[in-house]
């Protein structure tokens, strides 16, 4: 085993492709050197201080790439959107164009275009580099905005990352209220921080910030890097938003898409320069077929260079804490992963593997962390590619986490498929502690994913119709009582087991009852299903408030604790046939009966001698449950005889019901 990297010692099955680990890292050492000359990825990534439209002491400055123009104008309404010689950009060697004007030329809140033209076409097109893009309301048309306020934003409060596990909120800032349209960065600082404040998380990770000309891409389909969407306001009101958040101790991270671009070729970077090479790989490879979107060329030093400017700008910019990087799949293997299944390890060692974009994923991570050390990165990620999040120095890619995607496709599966008597607990156990020892995951029961039309929340699932008509505290449902009883008992489950990291999509802490659709041509542009109705979690009449409560109590529970932070959950039992599990974590034990019809008096837990208190039972009253369990009692082991150092904790444990006791100072009695 001697001289093996670290990621083959930790995982002998690994030995084979050894190789492949080593090459990579080499690689990104080869592609380091090319890209910095010996300086430092940070410096490197400085390109939006030179690229886009700044004031420099001689008046504006515009520079942008774009190597197969032939001729460039800046066009707005300070010309009258004429192409004038006074605003003729000029070449300045590399493919890079610059303009320079006068201090009073341009003022703040102007519009303004590129005219580009190229060997046989011409095509108006918004800065690449551009930190501003509106919508006009009336013809629907972008341009890029002049954004130089008088007065710069000012932060008030300096943050320097997590020292506890992440527990994630995440959210879309403009579906993030209850009135069917587009909410705002404002509103989302003023309703939704003291909310998720109260509701225990410590990080935000906030969707679809980057300007995306369809709302309905849920932002997944990006035209502005660098431009936050002005949909919900204005760059400075995005900044009030974090510089809020992080007053009250809360980190931010954002969905980053680097793994396509939209179509769009005057307001996205389609031919920007009228070739389809410019940013993104000719032919086939350039485009993926699943999402109608172009993917990058990560071999090319000009397109790291923007995306890793890209990256540098919302760290420094806006403060972000991190990034949860979207599409990984779809970046690592040529074929995008599609209708593939990985059911072993030579399955992710192929010829189909995109070590460019390998590389890129390296070398982000390791500028991340240049920047902000304790920022956090996530990487979403469905094939299980060994290494993902592993330290770099161990040979890995240097994500701190991957998603944790195969448990909310579990919870699905075992609700649709499976009868309450049938449910497995042991496999349960498995599935919400399966991953790699040397990597953290991000777990969670359901994400924005399966709150999108054409699925349902785990809710939904469980109660379905009934939500419309039986939720009411007055109106005894055994179909309600038995989604809530589970709702509670499957959150409870994913975050305690959860290998490092906690998410919740934002209104199914509450078992928001309705799916997410956003305005689209299908639905008659309507905004009934893209917000989030958050009175009836407020209203006292209304069941949902108890799932809300046990939500916050749970969390609270995981950062006491820091619970999230203790790598091992120990298991205990698995009782198939009665359907009960037992595992502990640190001080905590957590005790399943997920059986639906039978309550156990007495059930034995072998432990060691010790004494425990319970702290959360989902069978509580103020979480809807019928309070058959005592939570004032102090529960001993006791021996099974006289002679016998085997201890059991004997515990009540109603059907479908879970609690959470906690392990107390013991003085045994000699």
């Amino acid at each position: 085993m001697m001289g093996k990297i670290p990621i083959v010692q930790n995982d002998p099955w690994l030995e084979p492709f050894e190789g492949a680990f080593i090459e990579w890292k080499n690689l990104s050492e080869i592609k380091e050197k090319e890209l910095t000359g010996g300086k430092s990825l940070t410096d490197f990534a400085e390109g939006h201080h030179y690229f886009g439209l700044f004031l420099d002491e001689k008046g504006w400055v515009l520079r942008e790439w774009a190597p197969n123009a032939t001729r460039i104008f800046l066009t707005g309404t300070f010309n009258d959107w004429k192409e004038l010689p006074e605003f003729e950009l000029q070449s300045i060697g590399n493919g890079n164009w610059e303009l320079r004007m006068s201090s009073d030329a341009l003022q703040h809140g102007d519009l303004f275009a590129l005219s580009v033209y190229w060997e046989g076409g011409q095509g108006k097109r918004i800065p690449a580099w551009t930190r501003r893009v509106v919508q006009d309301p009336d013809s629907l048309i972008f341009n890029a905005q002049v954004w130089m306020p008088e007065h710069p934003y000012e932060w008030k409060n300096r943050f320097s990352g997590l020292t506890e596990a992440p527990l994630v909120y995440e959210s879309h800032v403009g579906m993030a209220g209850e009135e069917p349209r587009i909410h705002t960065y404002e509103e989302f600082r003023k309703t939704m921080l003291p909310r998720i404040k109260k509701a225990g998380y410590n990080t935000i990770q906030l969707m679809a910030i980057p300007e995306h000309p369809y709302y309905g891409s849920f932002g997944y389909h990006v035209s502005g890097f660098f431009s936050p969407s002005s949909r919900f306001g204005t760059p400075d009101e995005l900044k009030a938003l974090i510089d809020e958040a992080h007053g009250m101790g809360m980190a931010v991270v954002m969905d980053l898409v680097h793994s396509h671009a939209v179509k769009n070729e005057v307001e996205g970077l389609g031919r920007f320069d009228g070739t389809r090479y410019q940013f993104f790989h000719e032919g086939g490879r350039g485009e993926h077929p699943a999402w109608d979107s172009y993917c990058f060329n990560y071999g090319k030093p000009e397109v790291l260079h923007f995306l890793f400017s890209n990256i540098k700008y919302w760290l420094d910019e806006f403060q972000f804490d991190g990034f949860r990087f979207d599409g990984v799949t779809s970046m690592l293997y040529l074929d995008h992963g599609l209708e593939k299944a990985f059911s072993g390890y030579s399955d992710y060692f192929t010829p189909n593997l995109d070590y460019e974009a390998i590389v890129y994923f390296k070398l982000a991570n390791k500028l991340i962390h240049q920047i902000k050390p304790n920022a956090i990165s996530i990487a979403e990620e469905v094939s299980g590619m060994p290494g993902l999040a592993s330290p770099q120095e161990d040979g890995g890619f240097g994500f701190d986490f991957r998603m944790a995607m195969g448990v909310p496709d579990f919870w699905i599966k075992v609700i649709k498929e499976r009868k309450d008597e049938d449910w497995d607990v042991g496999q349960i156990f498995y599935e919400l502690t399966a991953h790699r020892q040397d990597e953290k995951v991000v777990s969670y029961a359901e994400s924005h994913d399966q709150a999108l039309v054409g699925d349902k929340t785990i809710i939904f699932r469980l109660i379905d119709k009934e939500m419309y008509f039986s939720m009411r505290k007055d109106q005894p449902n055994l179909t309600v009582e038995r989604g809530i009883a589970l709702h509670k008992m499957i959150r409870l489950a994913t975050a305690s087991c959860a290998g490092g990291a906690y998410l919740n999509f934002m209104g199914n802490e509450f078992g928001h009852p309705e799916w997410i659709d956003f305005p689209r041509e299908g639905n008659g542009w309507s905004y009934q299903h893209a917000r989030r109705i958050w009175s009836i979690a407020e209203n006292p009449e209304l069941r949902y408030h108890w799932l809300l409560d046990f939500d916050r109590d749970m969390i609270n529970i995981l950062r006491e604790e820091r619970l999230l932070e203790l790598p091992e959950v120990r298991w205990i039992t698995d009782n198939k046939a009665d359907q009960v599990l037992a595992y502990q974590r640190g001080d905590l034990l957590f005790v399943f009966n997920f059986n639906p019809h039978k309550s156990f008096e007495g059930y034995g837990i072998q432990m060691e001698p010790s004494k425990f208190k319970v702290i959360l039972s989902t069978d509580a009253h103020p979480y809807g449950g019928q309070n058959r369990i005592d939570q004032d009692l102090i529960y001993y082991t006791l021996p099974v005889s006289k002679l016998s150092t085997n201890h059991y904790l004997r515990l009540y444990l109603p059907a479908r019901t879970a609690v959470v006791l906690k392990k107390e100072s013991y003085k045994r009695v000699r």
